[in-house]
């Protein structure tokens, strides 16, 4: 079965869905995924994501907070453990750096931040989620400081270059490719998951950021992470079943979790089935 491995289901914009959660997840499994990890940013919205999947076993989640939140609560590592010792919880993240919008600001406070989060997950033994972007040097710095290769983790929607790639594998690292792989300006992006071994890929939406060729523009979901194995599985030479069930077996591996476990076992689909297009938002 398809498997989302980073999206945020609480921003999912639920207005085709008449605000109806469970619709918006028979949609989902309608498209053959079948697991997904809801991804925090900041503690203020934990518990109500939390609250919003409890019921199904098929979701998990993490704990963290995005390199880009300033405005919320700044996590001490014993908040972070205490939060993450909830049974959904399986990662410590959405953590790391993000110097985009910052290169004349001293972002010393961000690698703070991140280096608390490394310590939290080392602590609990659980995976890290790593946001990087515009921070290549110092990322793979701190990652080696804090000794992040004892828990390894996935690189989030990877971007980077193929030597960032190869300093992530070695310290244990997974790469999470995205929506991004679709992207006709994307070539350099597609080059490196074309080397990167089956062994070490995952792939995810995002949602609801990012959403792939053919619904730029649009609010993403998870449903639409079949496009970037269609994507992948392009790139790779290899039926598209192949990278399906090589990313499903990566993230339960990564992340410990059940391979049994998934949306049906509170959802009833129309079908379970691959599909090759993915069917329009409904109405």
């Amino acid at each position: 079965m398809l498997v989302d491995s980073h999206c945020h289901l609480d921003r999912v914009d639920l207005t085709p869905y008449q605000g109806d959660f469970k619709r918006l997840m028979e949609q989902t499994l309608d498209q053959g995924v079948g697991k997904i990890l809801s991804v925090s940013i900041n503690l203020e919205a934990y518990p109500a994501m939390l609250a919003l999947v409890a019921a199904y076993p098929g979701i998990s989640i993490s704990v963290g907070v995005h390199p880009c939140e300033q405005a919320g609560e700044d996590p001490e590592i014993e908040t972070l453990i205490e939060l993450a010792r909830h049974p959904k919880n399986v990662a410590i993240g959405e953590t790391g750096l993000d110097y985009y919008r910052s290169q004349n600001e001293d972002m010393a406070w961000q690698r703070e931040r991140f280096r608390r989060h490394i310590r939290a997950a080392r602590v609990l033994r659980k995976p890290l989620i790593i946001h990087t972007r515009e921070a290549r040097q110092d990322t793979i710095h701190i990652m080696r400081e804090e000794k992040a290769e004892e828990v390894g983790g996935v690189m989030h929607c990877f971007t980077e270059t193929w030597e960032m790639a190869k300093e992530a594998m070695a310290m244990n690292f997974y790469l999470s490719f995205s929506g991004i792989l679709t992207f006709k300006n994307a070539q350099a992006l597609r080059d490196v998951a074309a080397q990167t071994p089956m062994e070490r890929i995952l792939i995810e939406t995002d949602a609801p950021y990012l959403a792939p060729t053919p619904f730029r523009g649009k609010p993403n979901e998870p449903r639409h992470v079949a496009r970037v194995a269609e994507q992948l599985a392009e790139i790779k030479n290899q039926p598209v079943e192949n990278i399906i069930q090589q990313t499903h077996d990566n993230y339960c591996r990564l992340f410990g979790v059940d391979e049994r476990l998934s949306l049906l076992d509170l959802v009833a689909p129309k079908s379970f089935r691959w599909k090759r297009k993915s069917p329009e938002i409904p109405q």
